[in-house]
């Protein structure tokens, strides 16, 4: 978005005269400003105004809501799949251009670690912060609501897994929000909450440095946040995070952010990469060794100019990975290049604009040079370090000076003043603690009083998909009282079969709420209005112990429902 702001402002007189055009091709119609995620999943910003709308910001240029699948630049033409591609029939549509620029960003790099993909919550798109932020809030009414321990430890367990900018951030943010939360809650502390950061390096936040990096560990440490180092997620199956130190930590939430990997995309090209799948790239910002394309950001293996006369770096100059000096160290025959951070892609975008107006004017080329000027990381509300210009700054300075530097890169004044205006309100009135979960399924609670079955959520929004096999203690997982009027077991039906007034009562054709005190299912034990087993399967949170519910009465049907009884009261 930052390369198409600049080209819009530069060629402005190009658009108009309807000499150029700028298409834009993105999988969503904004942009997400990602450092702001951990204080929007705290609640400190509204999801609204971490996300900047493209067809507002870019209105001179052609905006197509869809997803690259591949670039065929010999023939100048990429093939973008669009939201009405599935209701035309018509396949992929082609489009032609005569300058390419890739910028893609990145995607989550997970490893092949047993239930991952099942249980699993990433955290790099504004959808997964509010999701995770309600999963959290959601768990502590699990654990309210309960009388089993086991369940409730699960649900107050939070597992982390990576100690980069994104682990640290989200972690300390929502940890921060959940122990102000808990004070709201007649039987939950904030020390029952259990909060663990995993990494398998031996620091965290490199980018900080490495005495930064020990505060954050103490900070941390000295708010009950277990923080294992040299560690790794060897399995989360049966909602168990089992580590390669030997610990297991009984959870329902394990947030995976253990570093990102070039956009599929660039796979489906036919230009240059590099050994681990970046666009190589000259200092001028062009594709090497092609006319005509472009690439900035993650995607983009770009030389660092500055790595001769930079001195520093956490490990070494660069040697390896670069961590702590903005850049990653040299592959094969590729010199160091600077590192896929926010702090380079918004000034390579600015300068790679800027060389494709050259370029089509016919002017020289400007080389990208920027020497790293360090790293800010908030820990929490007023907590933070930084280590800029060689200053090391914790505590309350780092905390503002993260802020500031990221209200001065969030594109468009309009964003800038709506952040500020938050911030303002959130020091003057109280945290907001509600969840919206309901929010992943609108018309959830409209196709249940349609007769409808109501969507089933899965675990990354922190809902349990319906699931025949119970969680039960007992042998074959049946309670020896638990059988429905005919005999048998109420879970002893097809996988396809559920009722489809699942979650109402047959006798009045309300919803289910009859539940006992601190229990997770319906009371159903004894006949309503004389009809047997008058409770059915609802959708409830993802991990509870019990899916069982008696089968609707024999020869019943939703038809047989009485005015009177579906009447709101």
């Amino acid at each position: 978005m930052y390369t198409a702001l600049r080209l819009q402002r530069k060629l402005k007189q190009r658009l108009r005269s309807g000499d150029t055009e700028i298409v834009v091709v993105t999988p969503e119609p904004y942009m997400t400003y990602q450092p702001f995620l951990p204080e929007a999943a705290a609640g400190s910003i509204s999801p609204r105004h971490v996300v900047v709308p493209l067809r507002r910001v870019l209105s001179h240029c052609t905006i197509v809501i869809g997803e690259a699948r591949s670039v065929d630049h010999a023939k100048r033409t990429a093939s973008v799949v669009t939201l009405a591609t599935d209701e035309e029939g018509t396949g992929s549509r082609e489009i032609a251009y005569d300058e390419l620029v890739i910028a893609p960003g990145s995607v989550s790099r997970t490893l092949p670690v047993p239930g991952l993909a099942e249980h699993g919550i990433g955290f790099k798109t504004i959808e997964e912060a509010i999701g995770l932020r309600n999963h959290v809030i959601e768990q502590m009414d699990i654990a309210s609501a309960t009388r089993d321990p086991a369940i409730r430890d699960a649900a107050l367990t939070f597992v982390f897994v990576g100690g980069g900018y994104a682990g640290v951030e989200a972690l300390a943010e929502l940890e921060d929000m959940a122990r102000y939360t808990s004070r709201y809650y007649h039987n939950i502390r904030a020390d029952d909450l259990k909060w663990v950061l995993v990494e398998a390096t031996a620091r965290i936040l490199p980018e900080v440095g490495e005495a930064m990096g020990e505060y954050a560990i103490r900070e941390l440490r000295g708010r009950n946040i277990d923080v294992r180092l040299d560690t790794r997620l060897e399995s989360c199956e049966d909602r168990t995070a089992v580590l390669s130190d030997g610990a297991r930590f009984p959870t329902r939430t394990v947030v995976w952010t253990a570093g990102v990997k070039p956009a599929p995309l660039l796979a489906a090209t036919d230009l240059p990469l590099t050994e681990r799948g970046r666009l190589r790239c000259t200092p001028h910002l062009a594709v090497q060794g092609v006319d005509h394309a472009w690439a900035a950001g993650d995607a983009a293996a770009v030389p660092d100019l500055t790595a001769a006369e930079d001195r520093g770096g956490a490990q070494g100059g660069g040697r390896s990975e670069g961590r702590g000096t903005g850049r990653t160290g040299a592959v094969g025959d590729m010199p160091p290049t600077t590192a896929p951070n926010a702090q380079h892609a918004v000034r390579q975008a600015k300068l790679l604009a800027d060389n494709i107006v050259a370029s089509l004017s016919g002017e020289p080329l400007k080389e990208y040079r920027h020497a790293y000027v360090g790293s800010v990381a908030s820990l929490g509300l007023h907590k933070g370090v930084a280590h800029v210009y060689g200053r090391k700054i914790k505590g309350y300075p780092a905390w503002l000076m993260h802020r500031a530097y990221h209200l001065s890169r969030v594109p468009t004044f309009n964003r800038k003043a709506r952040v500020l205006a938050e911030w303002t309100l959130a020091g003057l009135f109280k945290r907001e603690i509600v969840s919206l979960g309901s929010l992943e399924h609108p018309r959830a609670e409209f196709q249940l009083a349609a007769g409808s079955k109501p969507p089933i959520s899965g675990p990354p929004n922190g809902k349990r998909p319906i699931s025949n096999r119970p969680i039960s203690k007992h042998p074959n997982g049946n309670h020896p009282k638990d059988k429905a009027p005919n005999g048998k077991h109420p879970t002893d039906r097809g996988p396809d079969t559920a009722h489809p007034d699942r979650g109402r009562r047959p006798d009045t054709g309300r919803p289910d709420t009859d539940r006992g005190p601190g229990t997770d299912r319906p009371v159903t034990g004894g006949p309503a209005n004389g009809v047997p087993g008058s409770g059915f399967q609802d959708d409830r949170p993802y991990g509870l112990p019990d899916d069982r519910s008696p089968e609707p009465p024999k020869g019943w049907r939703p038809e047989d429902r009485r005015p009177e009884d579906t009447e709101e009261n």
